[in-house]
């Protein structure tokens, strides 16, 4: 397993929307296990393929608490199918964003079908932070962020912050 590098915004390539994996096969399988030593190293709790710089419906998670056994889930070609009436905030931040924490309403419950690490067609009922980080992810999928669901002025004082940060480490 690698550590692979995480893009961060502004680059163009956290825009681009995701691709259908053809088939869950041993070198999908390798990426998922990348990125799920990736995620872990940064630290985070969800990770997508664009993240990592594949285009391609990948996404890995794992909620499990400090104290706790990791428990990996692995997510492709996810597709929400339901999501409930009932929204609300959480304080969301991204590996992609990083350092910027910002509250976005999202569906309390989502209903999710997908194809699991083996292969095999999954379908997974997520509430709470799972909703939310399930949702979080797949966003990344169509090439969204968390501060795209924010206010155009916010949005654009995170993305300032962030470019300018790029400069100043590039020249370090």
């Amino acid at each position: 397993m690698a550590v692979l590098p995480i893009i961060t915004a502004p680059d163009p390539r956290l825009k681009v929307r995701s691709e259908p994996v053809s088939k869950v096969d041993d070198d999908l399988r390798k990426l998922m296990d990348d990125m799920l030593e990736t995620m872990y190293a940064a630290p985070g709790i969800g990770l997508a393929a664009i993240q990592v710089g594949v285009p391609k419906r990948v996404i890995v998670m794992d909620l499990s608490h400090d104290e706790q056994p990791p428990q990996p889930l692995h997510f492709v070609n996810p597709e929400i199918k339901w999501t409930s009436d009932d929204k609300g905030p959480y304080e969301e931040g991204c590996l992609s964003v990083p350092e910027f924490y910002e509250e976005v309403e999202r569906p309390l419950k989502a209903r999710i079908d997908y194809l699991d690490y083996n292969g095999a067609q999954q379908t997974l009922d997520a509430e709470g932070m799972t909703a939310v980080c399930i949702q979080h992810e797949m966003d990344h999928l169509e090439g969204i962020l968390f501060i795209d669901h924010l206010s155009r002025l916010k949005r654009q004082m995170i993305l300032k912050k962030l470019t300018k940060a790029k400069k100043l480490s590039a020249s370090a």
